[in-house]
């Protein structure tokens, strides 16, 4: 941990550790509903659909490890037990049980949402006490918008699939 890089956080270091924590435990529930997903789905546009969810889940994936990488920059320790994912969550995992493309879209767009919501209440945590976290916050929320966007594309796609 470096001293003069905690130094210039402008706010509470362990109420931004929990924070950040939240997100990880989200982005490991983010990166499995994706993942699964992807493995599970059954329908109408099946590949794009595929190809779409294993994408996000390798994004989810590399933002669980830059917040893991901020964590331990900031003195703390990522969530280390899957189970307290559970305790740590603000978005939940929503398990692919109807792995009907429609239901699979509409679970993540739903994921994607709260995602967003998240990341911008941390941002306007962040904003001029933590330019570090603020900007791999932003990368971070930039991806989640795009996500929901891709996700949104698919499902209008597969509505007018299905009314042909």
């Amino acid at each position: 941990m470096g001293s003069k890089g905690i130094e210039i956080v402008g706010m509470d270091v362990q109420e931004l550790l929990n924070l950040l924590n939240r997100a990880f435990s989200d982005e490991w529930f983010a990166y499995y509903q994706y993942w699964l997903g992807a493995r599970v789905v059954k329908g109408p546009m099946k590949e794009a659909v595929i190809a779409e969810l294993l994408q996000h889940a390798m994004d989810e994936l590399r933002h669980a490890d830059m917040l893991a990488l901020r964590i331990v920059q900031l003195g703390g320790t990522p969530v280390i037990e899957p189970k307290k994912w559970y305790d740590m969550t603000n978005c939940g995992y929503d398990a692919p049980d109807d792995s009907f493309v429609e239901t699979i879209l509409n679970q993540n767009i739903k994921g994607e949402q709260c995602a967003i919501g998240v990341y911008k209440n941390i941002l306007e945590i962040t904003m001029m006490k933590d330019p570090v976290t603020y900007n791999i916050v932003l990368q971070i929320l930039q991806d989640e918008v795009e996500h929901e966007e891709d996700l949104q594309s698919l499902f209008e796609d597969f509505e007018i699939m299905m009314k042909r």
